[in-house]
């Protein structure tokens, strides 16, 4: 090990003899190489340079660079409905975790699905989602992929079969792309739709004429792109009085009695974490009955069987919503989530209902979402101009839907109060400059 370790100039100096004659009875080289003596000169001093070229290699891989000081990145107060902003403390801690997750050795995005690592990972994200809803164990909780659209096929090819009839509520244009997907696999049925209205309300649940054969009740507990919440939720009149909704933008903002649902179902971009999870949350008795053209990446059966981990999940996806329920727990559960989002949300309808029309929210004051605020202004050609300056001001995807115009703020949770105090201070200095 030693003379692996030697450095070219320890060699030299370990090779050099010995000053006196004595020493050695051998002569520093052969007499064949010793100068004659007619060539013999005056010795001259000389100067002797040691040139090191033979380089001794260090079998490990050299250290990586150290890592510069990051300077603190200014974020902005992104207002996108999805892919949407996630709680600071969440991205901090997934930062941390990223490179080796607790000790590891590996990212969660190397780890093998099947290993005791993601194991502990999705068995933590069920467990904290089931207390954060309060989920009956008579529930099944699958994390799927093909994001909330998936399912539009995939709850009538395990439902129902073809013949049966299903009732759709329509408000807004998610509950309208459900229905018109689930008319391929069930005799889907519009109950009431308020399209005419351009999705601005929800009716009386009264006056609306379920049939009593149904399989189930689809509704979109939050429209997205309309901004129109059900504040409370209609009782199935069909046999099995089977509720099914879509939550995928109210998702975990505020408490659900699970048990008034056969189905629940969400993608998870909004609230709970990145694009790419959907979560299922479906009464047991449910699974098992899938139409025999159901593919098997539909088959809720399988999910269920599998525990999620059929093929490979979207691990860091679910890694994702495992911190995000981590933070909800921490921040006292769903009840002071609410409470939170109410204060936000109370804060920005204020200042559009006192602009005195300069800005204007279509949707009827009753049943206006917590999650998300459409709004236009009075004078449409200033809207441009709105959007880039508040671009400016560090206030981001303030631009509705491309069906709508307008703009549309999502304030979900992990938006902050301080980016609802500092939009509508923006609206205020905006309507004053140009009212």
């Amino acid at each position: 090990m030693a003379a692996a370790a030697a450095t070219p100039h320890s060699l030299l100096l370990k090779a050099a003899a010995p000053s006196t004659a004595a020493a050695s009875p051998r002569t520093a080289f052969p007499a064949a190489a010793r100068l004659p003596a007619a060539a013999a000169a005056p010795l001259k001093p000389m100067s002797i340079k040691c040139a090191a070229t033979t380089h001794v290699q260090d079998p490990r891989p050299p250290p990586p660079p150290p890592a510069p000081a990051a300077a603190p990145q200014e974020r902005v107060f992104n207002f996108a409905a999805g892919p949407a902003v996630l709680p600071e403390n969440v991205l901090l801690k997934a930062q941390s975790e990223l490179y080796s997750w607790r000790g590891s050795g590996m990212s969660v995005m190397e780890m093998s699905h099947r290993g005791k690592e993601f194991s502990s990972i999705i068995q933590k994200a069920e467990s904290d989602l089931r207390s954060l809803l309060e989920i009956p164990p008579e529930y099944a909780v699958l994390f799927l992929q093909g994001g909330a659209t998936t399912q539009f096929a995939a709850i009538p090819l395990n439902l129902c079969t073809p013949d049966d009839p299903v009732d759709y509520l329509v408000t807004g244009s998610w509950g309208d792309k459900a229905f018109k997907e689930a008319q391929k696999y069930c005799k889907a049925k519009v109950v009431w739709s308020g399209k005419a209205e351009k999705y601005t309300k929800i009716p009386s649940f009264d006056e609306v004429e379920q049939d009593p054969d149904a399989k189930f009740l689809h509704i979109c507990a939050n429209e997205t792109i309309h901004g129109v919440e059900f504040k409370n939720y209609p009782v199935p009149k069909n046999k099995g009085g089977l509720l099914v909704a879509d939550m995928s933008s109210n998702f975990c903002s505020k408490p659900v009695d699970v048990s008034k649902f056969g189905l629940i179902y969400a993608g998870a971009q909004k609230n709970v974490g990145p694009s790419g999870v959907t979560i299922v949350i479906v009464r047991k008795d449910l699974i098992g009955n899938a139409q025999g053209i159901t593919p098997v990446m539909l088959d809720y059966k399988i999910h269920a069987e599998n525990a999620s981990l059929y093929n490979t999940p979207p691990c860091f996806g679910i890694y994702m919503c495992g911190l995000v329920f981590e933070d909800l727990l921490e921040q006292g559960g769903l009840k002071e989530v609410e409470k939170k989002n109410k204060k936000k949300a109370e804060l920005l309808y204020r200042t559009i209902d006192e602009s005195k029309g300069f800005y204007r929210c279509p949707v009827e004051a009753s049943v206006r979402s917590l999650m998300n605020v459409p709004f236009t202004l009075e004078k449409s050609e200033l809207e441009a101009e709105f959007i880039k300056e508040a671009a400016k001001d560090k206030m981001v995807q303030l631009k509705g839907h491309r069906s709508v115009g307008g703009m549309r703020a999502s304030i979900y949770n992990a938006m902050p109060l301080a980016g609802v105090e500092k939009l509508v201070a923006f609206m205020r200095d905006f309507q004053a400059r140009h009212a």
